[in-house]
Protein backbone atom coordinates (compact mmCIF):
# COMPACT_ATOMS: atom_id res chain seq x y z
CA UNK A 1 0.00 0.00 0.00
CA UNK A 2 2.78 2.41 0.80
CA UNK A 3 5.18 1.15 -1.75
CA UNK A 4 4.85 4.50 -3.61
CA UNK A 5 6.43 6.32 -0.95
CA UNK A 6 9.65 3.68 -1.16
CA UNK A 7 8.44 1.95 2.08
CA UNK A 8 9.57 -2.01 2.18
CA UNK A 9 6.95 -4.54 3.29
CA UNK A 10 8.69 -4.48 6.66
CA UNK A 11 8.82 -0.89 7.60
CA UNK A 12 4.93 -0.58 6.29
CA UNK A 13 3.99 -3.79 9.14
CA UNK A 14 5.70 -1.76 11.38
CA UNK A 15 4.50 1.16 10.90
CA UNK A 16 0.65 -0.30 11.09
CA UNK A 17 1.57 -1.83 14.06
CA UNK A 18 3.25 1.69 15.64
CA UNK A 19 -0.43 3.20 15.06
CA UNK A 20 -2.14 0.10 16.24
CA UNK A 21 -0.15 -0.31 19.01
CA UNK A 22 1.88 3.16 20.15
CA UNK A 23 3.09 1.31 23.95
CA UNK A 24 5.37 -1.26 21.88
CA UNK A 25 8.99 -0.40 21.97
CA UNK A 26 11.76 -1.34 19.19
CA UNK A 27 11.95 -4.52 21.36
CA UNK A 28 8.10 -5.64 20.78
CA UNK A 29 8.03 -4.51 17.71
CA UNK A 30 11.05 -6.88 16.56
CA UNK A 31 8.81 -9.51 18.12
CA UNK A 32 5.85 -8.62 16.51
CA UNK A 33 7.10 -8.68 13.27
CA UNK A 34 10.04 -11.22 13.60
CA UNK A 35 12.91 -9.02 12.80
CA UNK A 36 15.82 -8.45 14.17
CA UNK A 37 16.02 -5.22 16.02
CA UNK A 38 18.47 -3.73 14.27
CA UNK A 39 16.21 -4.48 10.97
CA UNK A 40 13.91 -2.69 12.98
CA UNK A 41 15.67 0.24 13.93
CA UNK A 42 16.64 0.16 10.17
CA UNK A 43 12.67 0.33 9.00
CA UNK A 44 11.99 2.98 11.65
CA UNK A 45 15.21 5.56 10.02
CA UNK A 46 13.18 5.28 7.19
CA UNK A 47 10.04 6.02 8.63
CA UNK A 48 11.78 8.93 10.11
CA UNK A 49 13.09 10.41 6.64
CA UNK A 50 9.74 10.46 5.85
CA UNK A 51 8.18 12.05 8.68
CA UNK A 52 5.65 9.45 9.06
CA UNK A 53 7.51 8.59 12.77
CA UNK A 54 9.83 10.68 15.16
CA UNK A 55 11.67 10.41 18.48
CA UNK A 56 9.79 9.94 21.39
CA UNK A 57 10.41 11.66 24.84
CA UNK A 58 9.58 8.41 26.46
CA UNK A 59 12.93 6.57 26.28
CA UNK A 60 11.57 3.25 26.74
CA UNK A 61 9.73 3.64 23.19
CA UNK A 62 11.95 5.47 21.51
CA UNK A 63 9.91 6.27 18.53
CA UNK A 64 6.34 7.30 18.14
CA UNK A 65 4.03 7.19 15.01
CA UNK A 66 2.62 10.32 13.58
CA UNK A 67 -0.52 11.07 12.50
CA UNK A 68 -0.96 9.66 9.13
CA UNK A 69 -2.68 12.34 7.34
CA UNK A 70 -0.45 15.13 8.57
CA UNK A 71 2.58 13.29 7.62
CA UNK A 72 0.82 12.63 4.21
CA UNK A 73 0.10 16.40 3.74
CA UNK A 74 3.59 16.93 4.14
CA UNK A 75 4.95 14.31 1.91
CA UNK A 76 2.18 15.59 -0.80
CA UNK A 77 3.44 19.30 0.07
CA UNK A 78 7.02 18.38 -1.02
CA UNK A 79 6.11 16.65 -3.91
CA UNK A 80 4.01 18.80 -5.25
CA UNK A 81 6.98 21.45 -4.31
CA UNK A 82 9.30 19.40 -6.80
CA UNK A 83 6.45 18.61 -9.39
CA UNK A 84 5.70 22.39 -9.75
CA UNK A 85 9.74 22.88 -10.13
CA UNK A 86 9.83 20.04 -12.82
CA UNK A 87 6.49 21.47 -14.76
CA UNK A 88 8.45 24.96 -15.19
CA UNK A 89 11.50 23.28 -16.74
CA UNK A 90 9.71 21.50 -18.80
CA UNK A 91 8.00 24.34 -20.07
CA UNK A 92 11.20 26.46 -21.17
CA UNK A 93 12.66 23.28 -22.75
CA UNK A 94 8.98 23.19 -24.90
CA UNK A 95 9.72 26.65 -25.20
CA UNK A 96 13.35 26.06 -26.39
CA UNK A 97 12.26 23.15 -28.80
CA UNK A 98 9.44 25.48 -30.58
CA UNK A 99 12.50 27.78 -31.34
CA UNK A 100 14.56 25.42 -32.79
CA UNK A 101 11.74 24.18 -34.55
CA UNK A 102 11.01 27.40 -36.57
CA UNK A 103 14.31 27.43 -37.02
CA UNK A 104 14.24 24.48 -38.94
CA UNK A 105 11.41 24.98 -41.00
CA UNK A 106 12.75 28.79 -42.54
CA UNK A 107 15.76 26.72 -43.36
CA UNK A 108 13.58 24.09 -44.90
CA UNK A 109 11.98 27.29 -46.64
CA UNK A 110 14.85 27.16 -48.68
CA UNK A 111 14.84 24.48 -49.91
CA UNK A 112 11.72 23.02 -50.89
CA UNK A 113 10.11 25.52 -53.32
CA UNK A 114 6.93 23.74 -54.20
CA UNK A 115 5.57 24.02 -50.00
CA UNK A 116 7.87 27.45 -49.25
CA UNK A 117 8.01 30.84 -51.19
CA UNK A 118 10.33 33.31 -50.49
CA UNK A 119 9.41 37.07 -50.31
CA UNK A 120 12.37 39.15 -49.61
CA UNK A 121 11.93 42.92 -48.35
CA UNK A 122 8.95 45.10 -47.36
CA UNK A 123 8.12 45.87 -51.20
CA UNK A 124 7.49 42.13 -52.31
CA UNK A 125 5.65 41.16 -48.63
CA UNK A 126 3.35 43.73 -49.72
CA UNK A 127 2.63 43.21 -53.18
CA UNK A 128 1.82 39.67 -52.34
CA UNK A 129 -0.61 40.69 -49.57
CA UNK A 130 -2.52 42.80 -52.05
CA UNK A 131 -2.36 40.27 -54.42
CA UNK A 132 -4.57 38.10 -51.90
CA UNK A 133 -7.01 41.02 -51.13
CA UNK A 134 -8.26 40.26 -54.56
CA UNK A 135 -7.69 36.55 -54.71
CA UNK A 136 -9.10 35.52 -51.14
CA UNK A 137 -12.89 33.73 -51.76
CA UNK A 138 -13.52 32.52 -48.25
CA UNK A 139 -11.74 33.23 -44.90
CA UNK A 140 -8.10 35.87 -43.90
CA UNK A 141 -6.98 34.86 -40.81
CA UNK A 142 -4.50 37.36 -39.18
CA UNK A 143 -1.97 37.56 -36.04
CA UNK A 144 -1.02 40.98 -36.03
CA UNK A 145 1.92 41.28 -33.08
CA UNK A 146 3.74 44.43 -32.07
CA UNK A 147 1.72 46.92 -30.30
CA UNK A 148 0.27 50.30 -31.41
CA UNK A 149 0.76 49.99 -35.63
CA UNK A 150 2.13 52.70 -37.49
CA UNK A 151 -1.13 54.79 -38.70
CA UNK A 152 0.84 55.02 -42.21
CA UNK A 153 0.78 51.32 -42.05
CA UNK A 154 -2.77 51.23 -41.20
CA UNK A 155 -4.38 53.44 -43.25
CA UNK A 156 -2.81 51.45 -46.43
CA UNK A 157 -3.92 48.15 -45.08
CA UNK A 158 -8.10 49.87 -45.42
CA UNK A 159 -8.62 49.52 -49.38
CA UNK A 160 -7.43 45.92 -49.74
CA UNK A 161 -9.51 45.08 -46.27
CA UNK A 162 -12.20 46.78 -47.53
CA UNK A 163 -12.40 45.05 -51.35
CA UNK A 164 -12.15 41.37 -49.22
CA UNK A 165 -15.06 42.64 -46.65
CA UNK A 166 -17.47 43.87 -49.64
CA UNK A 167 -16.94 40.34 -51.06
CA UNK A 168 -18.56 38.72 -48.11
CA UNK A 169 -14.62 37.08 -46.90
CA UNK A 170 -14.95 36.95 -43.32
CA UNK A 171 -11.61 38.32 -41.95
CA UNK A 172 -10.92 37.64 -38.80
CA UNK A 173 -7.65 39.51 -36.81
CA UNK A 174 -6.01 38.74 -33.64
CA UNK A 175 -4.14 42.11 -32.37
CA UNK A 176 -2.10 42.59 -28.78
CA UNK A 177 -4.09 43.65 -25.87
CA UNK A 178 -2.06 46.67 -25.45
CA UNK A 179 -3.46 48.25 -28.70
CA UNK A 180 -6.28 49.11 -26.87
CA UNK A 181 -4.03 52.15 -25.76
CA UNK A 182 -3.38 53.09 -28.53
CA UNK A 183 -5.63 55.80 -30.74
CA UNK A 184 -4.79 55.12 -34.08
CA UNK A 185 -5.08 51.31 -33.85
CA UNK A 186 -8.74 52.27 -31.96
CA UNK A 187 -9.74 54.11 -34.71
CA UNK A 188 -8.93 51.25 -37.34
CA UNK A 189 -10.23 48.45 -35.42
CA UNK A 190 -13.83 50.58 -35.22
CA UNK A 191 -13.27 51.21 -39.15
CA UNK A 192 -12.88 46.84 -39.40
CA UNK A 193 -15.85 46.03 -37.14
CA UNK A 194 -17.83 48.59 -39.02
CA UNK A 195 -17.14 46.61 -42.11
CA UNK A 196 -18.11 43.48 -40.69
CA UNK A 197 -14.27 42.44 -39.88
CA UNK A 198 -14.31 40.61 -36.21
CA UNK A 199 -11.15 41.62 -33.95
CA UNK A 200 -10.40 40.22 -31.07
CA UNK A 201 -7.16 41.16 -28.82
CA UNK A 202 -4.48 38.43 -26.67
CA UNK A 203 -1.89 39.34 -24.28
CA UNK A 204 0.49 38.15 -26.46
CA UNK A 205 0.74 36.08 -29.95
CA UNK A 206 3.41 33.69 -31.00
CA UNK A 207 4.80 35.05 -34.61
CA UNK A 208 3.21 37.35 -36.85
CA UNK A 209 1.12 35.48 -39.47
CA UNK A 210 -1.74 35.49 -42.42
CA UNK A 211 -3.41 33.12 -43.41
CA UNK A 212 -5.41 32.79 -46.60
CA UNK A 213 -8.70 30.20 -47.63
CA UNK A 214 -6.85 27.93 -44.98
CA UNK A 215 -4.64 26.95 -47.63
CA UNK A 216 -1.56 29.47 -47.54
CA UNK A 217 -0.24 31.22 -44.69
CA UNK A 218 2.54 34.19 -44.87
CA UNK A 219 4.81 33.93 -41.65
CA UNK A 220 8.05 35.69 -41.43
CA UNK A 221 11.52 35.04 -42.16
CA UNK A 222 12.74 36.15 -39.12
CA UNK A 223 10.29 37.06 -36.49
CA UNK A 224 12.57 39.72 -34.74
CA UNK A 225 11.83 41.77 -38.24
CA UNK A 226 9.52 41.01 -39.81
CA UNK A 227 10.58 43.13 -42.72
CA UNK A 228 13.39 41.36 -43.58
CA UNK A 229 11.30 38.79 -45.94
CA UNK A 230 8.68 36.16 -45.51
CA UNK A 231 7.86 32.53 -46.60
CA UNK A 232 4.59 31.86 -48.46
CA UNK A 233 3.80 28.22 -47.07
CA UNK A 234 1.61 25.91 -49.46
CA UNK A 235 2.26 23.09 -47.50
CA UNK A 236 -1.13 21.53 -46.41
CA UNK A 237 -0.26 19.83 -42.84
CA UNK A 238 1.68 23.01 -41.74
CA UNK A 239 -0.91 25.44 -43.06
CA UNK A 240 -3.59 23.03 -41.34
CA UNK A 241 -1.09 23.16 -38.10
CA UNK A 242 -1.18 27.08 -38.40
CA UNK A 243 -5.15 27.36 -38.75
CA UNK A 244 -5.10 25.46 -35.37
CA UNK A 245 -2.87 27.58 -33.52
CA UNK A 246 -4.99 30.12 -34.90
CA UNK A 247 -8.14 28.87 -34.12
CA UNK A 248 -6.76 27.99 -30.61
CA UNK A 249 -5.88 31.68 -29.95
CA UNK A 250 -8.91 33.38 -31.39
CA UNK A 251 -10.88 31.20 -29.01
CA UNK A 252 -9.14 31.87 -25.64
CA UNK A 253 -9.03 35.71 -27.47
CA UNK A 254 -10.79 38.69 -25.84
CA UNK A 255 -13.59 40.07 -28.56
CA UNK A 256 -12.72 43.48 -28.75
CA UNK A 257 -15.43 45.31 -27.68
CA UNK A 258 -15.54 43.53 -24.15
CA UNK A 259 -13.81 45.15 -21.17
CA UNK A 260 -10.83 43.66 -19.59
CA UNK A 261 -11.42 40.12 -18.13
CA UNK A 262 -10.17 39.70 -14.59
CA UNK A 263 -9.35 36.08 -13.72
CA UNK A 264 -9.85 34.45 -10.11
CA UNK A 265 -6.95 35.01 -8.91
CA UNK A 266 -7.29 39.18 -10.08
CA UNK A 267 -5.22 38.98 -12.34
CA UNK A 268 -5.71 40.49 -16.14
CA UNK A 269 -5.02 38.29 -19.73
CA UNK A 270 -1.90 40.51 -19.59
CA UNK A 271 -0.75 39.70 -16.08
CA UNK A 272 -1.45 36.04 -16.43
CA UNK A 273 0.74 35.75 -19.64
CA UNK A 274 3.34 37.69 -17.79
CA UNK A 275 3.35 35.05 -15.12
CA UNK A 276 4.01 32.15 -18.34
CA UNK A 277 6.69 34.34 -19.28
CA UNK A 278 8.47 34.77 -16.32
CA UNK A 279 8.25 30.47 -15.75
CA UNK A 280 9.88 30.43 -19.57
CA UNK A 281 13.10 32.53 -18.06
CA UNK A 282 12.43 35.51 -20.10
CA UNK A 283 13.97 38.80 -19.49
CA UNK A 284 11.86 42.14 -19.55
CA UNK A 285 13.13 42.90 -22.62
CA UNK A 286 11.90 40.14 -24.42
CA UNK A 287 8.62 40.06 -22.24
CA UNK A 288 7.61 43.74 -23.62
CA UNK A 289 8.40 42.87 -27.37
CA UNK A 290 5.93 39.62 -26.87
CA UNK A 291 3.12 42.41 -25.17
CA UNK A 292 4.19 44.93 -27.20
CA UNK A 293 4.33 47.75 -24.33
CA UNK A 294 7.67 49.52 -23.57
CA UNK A 295 10.60 47.49 -21.60
CA UNK A 296 9.64 50.01 -18.40
CA UNK A 297 6.05 49.06 -18.63
CA UNK A 298 6.64 45.32 -18.80
CA UNK A 299 9.63 45.52 -15.56
CA UNK A 300 6.79 47.06 -13.91
CA UNK A 301 4.26 44.24 -13.86
CA UNK A 302 6.89 41.55 -13.61
CA UNK A 303 8.21 43.47 -10.31
CA UNK A 304 4.46 43.55 -8.87
CA UNK A 305 3.61 39.92 -9.69
CA UNK A 306 6.88 38.46 -8.37
CA UNK A 307 6.29 40.73 -5.02
CA UNK A 308 3.00 39.36 -5.10
CA UNK A 309 4.35 36.07 -5.15
CA UNK A 310 6.87 36.61 -2.81
CA UNK A 311 9.61 35.33 -5.15
CA UNK A 312 13.00 36.66 -5.29
CA UNK A 313 13.58 35.05 -8.81
CA UNK A 314 12.02 34.09 -11.74
CA UNK A 315 12.09 30.64 -11.20
CA UNK A 316 10.84 30.91 -7.93
CA UNK A 317 8.03 33.06 -9.47
CA UNK A 318 6.99 29.99 -11.96
CA UNK A 319 6.73 27.91 -9.49
CA UNK A 320 5.02 29.48 -6.85
CA UNK A 321 2.75 30.34 -9.13
CA UNK A 322 2.02 26.58 -10.61
CA UNK A 323 1.62 25.66 -6.91
CA UNK A 324 -0.83 28.38 -6.10
CA UNK A 325 -2.79 27.83 -9.41
CA UNK A 326 -2.05 30.95 -11.37
CA UNK A 327 -0.97 28.81 -14.02
CA UNK A 328 -3.46 25.96 -15.04
CA UNK A 329 -1.42 22.63 -15.44
CA UNK A 330 -2.02 22.19 -19.40
CA UNK A 331 -0.46 25.73 -19.65
CA UNK A 332 2.81 25.12 -17.38
CA UNK A 333 3.05 21.87 -19.76
CA UNK A 334 2.76 23.85 -22.84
Amino acid sequence: MLDILGLDGLSEEIYILMLTQPDEGVEGLAALVGATEAQVRRALGLLSELSLVSVSNQELIGFRALNPESAMEALLAEQQSELAAAQVRLGATKAAAAKLAAVYSSSCSRYNDRDFERLIGPEEIRRRLAGFAGSAETEVMTFAPGGAHPEEELVASRMPNARLLERGVRMRTIYLQSVRNDQSTLNHVRWLSDRGGEVRTAASLPVRMVIVDRCQAVVPLRSADSRVGAVVIHSEPTVAALCALFESAWEKATPFGSGPVIDGHGMSAQEAEVVRLLTEGLTDQAIAKRLGVSDRTARRIAADLMERLDARSRFEAGVRAVQRGWIPLEQALN
